[in-house]
């Protein structure tokens, strides 16, 4: 991305999306080959790593079948077909998540990401759901990658839209009712900063959120605030969902820490 003239690290359009669901599905399936699937995934530890490729193959298919019948309501999870194979038969669950994610992204290329369709956002379109589910998989990637003892990677600018795109589910009026931590995030005077280490300037790899009377404000800026959160993208990425430490020495905390951790408890929850 850098190399072609452009800078900024901009939203993922809707094809880049559906390209993501199914690298990342491929990079999570090579994660966690040869892995014992009975292993808890110390980051979701009620999962075992079967379990947490099921989790990721059902939402697959949850999504999947939303958008082919162009769902105008609430489609419940439980009248999709639960063909999801059971045990820890990890070439069966290796197969079967490949297969899902396949169709997912057919399915969200061929309906275009304007087509109205029902969602929990107040963006009532494919487009949201290409891109929730390419950042979904993304983060349940280095869950089965932290499982399995793996290096995750990740391309700076797909990392980089994560930050955004769960930041823009924050603020989806509707989860403050589902996630009552959120209402919590209320009140003037705390404010973080995120800061990308690894990236040039012009890819604007920074944001400052603020805490308000409605909740939280943010915004690709740098500018001071009560803590910072420094790290390379990645990392940042990792650290900003709970997926890695805050005292890792990957990471670096400057300023008023307990107002980070104070954002951590109540903001994440993916």
């Amino acid at each position: 991305m850098t190399d072609q003239g452009v800078h900024r690290f901009d939203r993922l359009d809707h094809d880049r999306c559906c390209a993501e669901i199914i690298s990342q599905t491929d990079l999570l399936r090579a994660a966690v080959t040869g892995a014992d699937p009975s292993v808890t995934c110390p980051t979701c530890p009620d999962w075992s790593i079967a379990d947490l490729l099921r989790h990721v193959g059902n939402a697959h298919r949850w999504v999947e079948a939303i958008v082919r019948t162009r769902a105008t309501a609430y489609l419940p999870p439980d009248r999709i077909p639960d063909d999801a194979p059971q045990g820890d038969d990890l070439a069966a669950l290796d197969a079967w998540l490949a297969k899902g994610a396949t169709a997912l992204a057919e399915t969200l290329r061929a309906a275009g990401a304007r087509t109205p369709v029902w969602t929990w956002a107040e963006d009532q379109s494919v487009g949201f759901w290409a891109r929730r589910m390419a950042h979904e998989t993304v983060v349940h990637r280095a869950d089965a990658a932290i499982a399995a003892g793996v290096e995750y990677a990740l391309a700076p600018e797909v990392a980089a839209d994560a930050v955004d795109e769960w930041l823009d589910v924050l603020r989806q009026p509707n989860l403050r009712v589902a996630f009552p931590d959120l209402a919590k995030l209320r009140g003037p005077g705390r404010s973080l900063h995120l800061h990308a280490t690894d990236t040039a300037p012009e890819a604007e790899a920074e944001w400052l959120i603020e805490l308000d009377e409605e909740g939280f404000a943010w915004r690709r800026a740098h500018g001071k605030a009560s803590v910072a959160l420094r790290a390379p993208m990645t990392d940042l990425l990792l650290a900003f969902y709970r997926r890695l430490p805050v005292d890792s020495d990957r990471v670096e905390v400057l300023g008023d820490a307990a107002v980070l951790e104070f954002w951590l408890e109540h903001a994440t929850f993916g």
